[in-house]
């Protein structure tokens, strides 16, 4: 932008045309000199001074338009999110439902009751997500992050979720029935009352849960599980955890019961 200032008074023709040293250049002085007349010419005008403010202000009302409709722009990126979500409901396939879950707990919507049943949402990153009485079961959600996530009354029967992290996640009254939780962090997790009954936790992180009053672990394997607190492998097989290494073994054994 230019706004308005006093212009020079140009040079004569005859002064500027002694400026070009080589007659080829003539023309080209001639151009710049009638380019200043112009200029000087116009720069007379109010009404150019005027439309040159106009335009500025055109563009300071634009700034703030653009941040007073900041909330309507939330709010329809919002509605789109979930419009992916629920159409995809129920659906095999990513969807997009990665990045519209994501998208909506970064910004602090809550999840709760969210439907993602049978998806494939490996590596989503849910931390401190409002998930209560989600579904997630049968859904691939491999190396999924749940970090301090509340999952109360959450489904997650016979998902996938190796590798997952559910550091001092909420996890009481969960059911986790058949869910496979190989290598899975569960460090300071509350199990309260969750339903773990046929859960593959072999080589989970069990590093401070809160495990004495988890409901059901019958047939849940524990074989291998890391840094589990005092008392809690016998306290389990009492339970009717079982501890097996092989696949195929305790494959067998739950398929009989």
């Amino acid at each position: 932008m230019f706004i308005y200032t006093e212009r020079k008074r140009p040079e004569p023709w005859s002064h500027s045309q002694r400026e070009a040293r080589q007659p080829i250049l003539i023309p080209l002085h001639w151009v710049e000199w009638a380019c200043r007349w112009l200029v000087y010419w116009l720069s007379g005008w109010a009404f150019l001074e005027v439309l040159e403010y106009v335009g500025t202000l055109s563009i300071f009302f634009a700034v703030v338009s653009y941040f007073a409709e900041s909330g309507d722009r939330t709010k329809q990126k919002h509605y789109q999110a979930w419009q992916v979500i629920n159409t995809a409901q129920g659906k095999g396939g990513a969807g997009g439902r990665i990045d519209a879950l994501e998208e909506l707990n970064k910004d602090g919507v809550p999840l709760i009751g969210v439907d993602v049943s049978d998806a494939f949402l490996q590596g989503v990153d849910l931390e401190r997500g409002e998930l209560g009485r989600s579904n997630f079961s049968s859904a691939d959600v491999r190396g999924g992050g749940f970090k301090a996530a509340r999952l109360e009354f959450a489904n997650l029967a016979s998902a996938n979720i190796r590798n997952g992290n559910f550091q001092n996640a909420d996890l009481r009254d969960a059911t986790l029935q058949d869910a496979d939780l190989q290598n899975a962090n569960l460090g300071d997790a509350d199990l309260e009352r969750a339903d773990l009954s046929k859960a593959d936790l072999r080589y989970a992180d069990l590093r401070n849960i809160r495990w004495q009053m988890i409901a059901n672990l019958k047939l849940a394997n524990i074989f291998g599980v890391k840094n589990s607190p005092a008392d809690f492998t016998s306290w389990a097989l009492q339970k009717g955890a079982v501890s097996i290494e092989s696949d195929e073994e305790w494959s067998k054994l739950t398929d009989q019961q």
